[in-house]
């Protein structure tokens, strides 16, 4: 088994862990920050948070090391959008784990709040700060870089013809879409999974498990990779 074929099967299956422990993470945060009294309810589930937490951590890891996989061959296609594309994934990444980090923030403040502070209020405030500073993590993290990211590779991925082009397409497609889904929320129009405009997610959340898989099952195109590298 050459070089070549390992990183698509490892891509792939680190594409599969990012996007399974990213949906994991969601499930058990639920809708805990979603309820009046949020920091109540996110004390009242606060394994329920770390779980969420550790599960997030793994995706933000996982996602950031695809491109670290990808770039020793996309940049023997585009070297600048290679570079462009492990820089989208790492600020994308950067902000999934600053908002990851928002999360832990506020388990703590909601058991003070819990306890029975003298300042109420203090805290109170210092959640809606912590509630908003994750909500523009994911938006600006997950969203628009993640969309500018998937864009870039796509593209990449279409010129070069390492995957077949229907797949690429498929992924410029999605990845254009979830940056309107970004955009909307920007605008406040809709965020998280109970939103109607959470379907805007998945063309490209199918298309980065067919892609995955296509990776373990067929590998990259063969004559897409010079000749002289195909046995390294």
């Amino acid at each position: 088994m050459n070089t070549y074929r390992k990183t698509a099967i490892i891509v792939g299956v680190l594409f599969i862990v990012a996007t399974v422990a990213s949906i994991l993470g969601s499930v058990f945060l639920g809708s805990i920050l979603e309820a009046p009294n949020y920091l109540i309810s996110v004390s009242a589930h606060g394994n329920q948070m770390i779980i969420a937490v550790i599960f997030f951590l793994i995706a933000a890891i996982s996602a950031f090391a695809t491109s670290f996989m990808l770039f020793p061959l996309l940049r023997r296609h585009i070297e600048s959008l290679a570079m462009g594309y492990v820089g989208l994934r790492l600020f994308e990444n950067v902000f999934y784990i600053v908002g990851t980090i928002g999360l832990l923030m506020m388990l703590t403040v909601s058991q003070k709040y819990v306890a029975g502070a003298v300042d109420a209020s203090y805290y109170q405030s210092l959640g809606t700060l912590l509630l908003a500073l994750q909500n523009w993590s994911v938006l600006i993290g997950t969203l628009i870089f993640f969309g500018l990211g998937s864009m870039t590779l796509n593209y990449v991925l279409y010129q070069s013809k390492l995957i077949p082009r229907w797949l690429s397409v498929w992924g410029l497609i999605g990845a254009a879409i979830v940056l309107l889904y970004g955009s909307l929320g920007i605008f406040g129009l809709g965020m998280g999974l109970t939103s109607p405009f959470a379907v805007l997610a998945i063309p490209i959340a199918l298309q980065e498990m067919v892609f995955a898989v296509w990776l373990i099952v067929k590998g990259f195109n063969k004559s897409a990779i010079a000749p002289d590298l195909q046995n390294n």
